[in-house]
């Protein structure tokens, strides 16, 4: 097995294209130089305790050099999410004991006059960028030009393998989850794991150094780093940084390149197909597309516009269960799954009943078939959180690794993703996952997105609420979107949505996931227009200021 650390000394003395950012371009070996440099600066500012180190940035090349620079110096790396604010950030950075901050000029504002721990004072943020970047405190307690700080370790030779120490086993990042239904977790990373990682991805999609791989997603979360760099990096290929993912560039991006690869999570691909189509978007380097959480449908019509083939896949930040692709997989399903991965009825701890399709391939039984993927081997890829005992004992129980995720799988074994496990509702005594809703709601010809979630029921549980991205230029039709609902034959009677609403803009964290948590939050209390049904089928009708009144009285009695 090898480590971040040895892919990185791998690329020194390679003169091809390691790097390029809008206009401007790096060999590998001068990533490495960039890296080596960082890596003597760290070494330089270490203090005692942990030797965590913090970016808050962009997808910049300074991303790339400090973070190859943490994996050289043996430090642990801490992605700060800059879509985070106030208290959320700093907590953040205290929780992982950070004794450095790198960030630029528009993220200081975010920690600036926050409590970030004992091990980050004010004066150890470097900001990077702009005639102001410096270290606020500076080795002497001065401010220091962060270009006067590079100065001084211009030229620096990789650092001595010896001192540093690094091992498979040294722990080289701490990736939060996304945080979409609470706080977040710090999940362990090892170097040896995320070069094992991207060793493997590589040779599932034959990256070589011919290859170009698009990084859009934002690097500080664990599909970046586990589909993109580290791939790109075991590949030699090069990586291509856009500072932040945008729907409208993507395929001028694709050509401006040459990008081969490109790696995604949660709802770009959704985001891209609804940019207009153009005569030769066919007409373009792509071959491969990998990532997780796409629609089903969308997987289809982006490999046919773009020509080109998309894998989604099973694979969670923690590692403790992962399902692989075969030849034979059937559309829509993830996979098969190791020996030991199964489906369990969280409420009973019984295995779930093998999913039942029609004719059609929809879905029958749901409401049975849905549980959550539990591996029996304990997790065997899980490295733990930070300092989160409780988190770890939720996720590893009685000897099993419990994902968090919902599934199903059929007669044949391969396994189909049903959300995750804040996504179960529970609407007249039954329990039900969000994921098969959303799947019928994006069939509609008018629907981008749907997002489903529960807001709660006038005497018990829960009622079905969406809110849905429509396309540019449609208006809502409420008794045709019903005559629609009613025509879904897979449609189970617990799902149908009492509470419809309409945006232009879905709430999403830095990897495009739906924040589910700040639509459960507001409910029917939002500035945008809500549709629902008083009545069990009645035809949907505005939500008045009086209507969410009465609502809001009747659910605070209840």
């Amino acid at each position: 097995m090898q480590t971040i650390d040895e892919l990185i000394r791998k690329r020194a003395g390679d003169h091809r294209i390691g790097l390029v950012f809008e206009d401007r371009s790096w060999t590998h070996d001068q990533v490495v130089t960039a890296q080596a440099e960082r890596a003597a600066l760290l070494a330089s500012l270490r203090r005692p305790g942990p030797f965590h180190v913090a970016l808050l940035l962009d997808n910049v090349p300074e991303y790339v050099f400090w973070m190859g620079g943490a994996a050289l110096a043996g430090a642990v790396l801490v992605g700060g999410n800059p879509t985070h604010r106030g208290d959320e950030l700093a907590r953040d950075l205290a929780h992982t004991e950070c004794q450095l901050l790198v960030t630029n000029t528009d993220y200081f504002s975010l920690v600036e006059g926050h409590d970030l721990g004992p091990a980050l004072p004010p004066e150890r943020i470097l900001v990077v960028d702009g005639p102001t970047g410096e270290l606020h405190g500076g080795p002497a307690g001065a401010a220091t030009p962060y270009a006067a700080l590079l100065a001084t370790v211009a030229g620096a030779p990789l650092p001595d393998q010896a001192d540093t120490r690094v091992t498979e086993d040294s722990l080289g990042l701490l990736l939060f989850t996304s945080g979409t239904s609470g706080a977040p977790k710090a999940c362990l990373c090892s170097q040896g794991r995320l070069a094992r990682i991207g060793t493997i991805v590589t040779q599932m999609f034959e990256l070589t150094p011919d290859d170009v791989c698009y990084l859009a997603m934002p690097l500080f979360h664990s599909n970046a780093l586990m589909a993109g760099w580290a791939p790109a990096l075991a590949a030699g290929a090069t990586a291509a940084l856009r500072e932040r993912f945008s729907a409208s560039q993507f395929i001028d991006d694709v050509r401006r390149y040459g990008v081969t690869y490109f790696n995604y999570v949660g709802k770009p691909l959704s985001y891209i197909l609804a940019t207009p189509e153009r005569p030769d978007d066919a007409d373009n380097t792509l071959h491969r597309a990998f990532g997780n959480e796409a629609a089903e449908a969308d997987v289809a019509r982006f490999a046919e516009r773009f020509a080109c083939t998309v894998q989604d896949a099973y694979g969670s930040t923690e590692g403790g269960a992962s399902v692989q692709r075969t030849p034979d997989t059937p559309r829509g399903a993830l996979g098969r799954a190791l020996p030991g991965t199964l489906i369990i009825n969280p409420d009973t701890g019984e295995e779930c009943p093998r999913a039942v399709f029609d004719e059609h391939g929809r879905l029958l039984n749901a409401e049975e078939a849905i549980g959550e993927m539990v591996s029996q081997t304990g997790g065997a890829g899980f490295e733990g959180y930070w300092h989160n005992a409780e988190a770890e004992a939720s996720r590893v129980r009685n000897g099993w690794y419990w994902t968090g995720d919902l599934a199903y799988r059929d007669d044949d074994d391969f396994f189909y993703f049903g959300g995750r496990d804040y996504d179960w509702l529970r609407v007249d005594g039954e329990n039900f996952a969000a994921a098969p809703v959303e799947g019928i709601l994006q069939r509609h010809p008018d629907v981008v997105l749907a997002s489903v979630y529960a807001v709660p029921d006038t005497v018990v549980g829960d009622q079905v609420m969406a809110t849905l991205l429509l396309r540019p230029g449609v208006s809502f039709d409420p008794s045709g979107f019903a005559e629609f609902l009613a025509g879904e034959t897979d449609m189970g009677t617990k799902w149908a949505p009492k509470y419809l609403r309409l945006t232009d803009e879905l709430p999403v964290t830095a990897t495009s996931k739906v924040l589910k948590r700040v639509l459960r939050n507001e409910g029917w209390r939002c500035t945008e227009t809500v549709w629902w049904r008083p009545q069990k089928d009645a035809a949907y009708q505005v939500l008045t200021e009086a209507d969410a009144d009465e609502l809001d009285r009747v659910v605070a009695e209840r």
